[in-house]
């Protein structure tokens, strides 16, 4: 005889507890492959020493009095000799270095019949870099530098606070270029040499 009912057949049991036990070692495999991975990427297995810190900027650096600025462009005397650097103790801990622009600039005043005509130079207490480009970008720095004086409207080139302002959008305007083309600025002040209206 046979007493077995229906829901007691072994080959069912058999096949459900084979399953759950499937799933179960596939949770827990899953599981520790996680918690693997997140314990490499927090550095605490695989010798990794933690996330990458970012790469610093290769941007031009502040010069300190006394220090070699390895991108300082080479100064001579007229025998030939390198020019001797004397720094003063006071002052700006910083060195400060000049760039001459080579021709005067000359431009109309917005809204005046009135010229213009002003010879610049500026300064950077940063590495030579700054001034390399300077040189380089000099023919974009001078049409950026026009831009600003035909936009300038007389009464400003008369007082000296309007030169001070002038003075400060021209910084603006050089390190804009210099920004756009190097990816950075540097120019810390722009300096007349000359400044003629006429």
């Amino acid at each position: 005889m046979h007493d077995k009912t229906e829901g007691d057949s072994a080959p069912g049991k058999k096949g459900k507890g084979l399953l759950v036990k499937l799933l179960i070692g596939l949770v827990l495999i899953g599981a520790g492959g996680g918690g693997t991975f997140m314990a490499v990427e927090a550095g605490m297995l695989g010798g990794k020493a933690g996330p990458a810190k970012p790469a610093e900027k290769d941007e031009p650096k502040l010069v300190r009095k006394g220090e070699d600025d390895p991108y300082a462009p080479k100064s001579e005397t007229k025998g030939g000799e390198p020019a001797l650097e004397v720094e003063g103790e006071g002052g700006s801990e910083f060195k400060t270095s000049y760039f001459n622009f080579t021709e005067d600039f000359t431009s109309n005043l917005r809204n005046s019949t009135a010229l213009v005509q002003i010879s610049l130079a500026c300064s950077t207490r940063r590495d030579g870099r700054v001034l390399i480009w300077l040189k380089k970008h000099e023919l974009a720095i001078r049409s950026a530098v026009l831009v600003v004086l035909a936009d300038t409207p007389e009464e400003e080139v008369l007082t000296p606070e309007g030169k001070q302002r002038l003075a400060q959008r021209l910084t603006g305007t050089i390190n804009k270029v210099l920004t756009d083309t190097e990816g950075f600025g540097g120019v810390d002040r722009v300096y007349f040499k000359s400044f003629l209206v006429q």
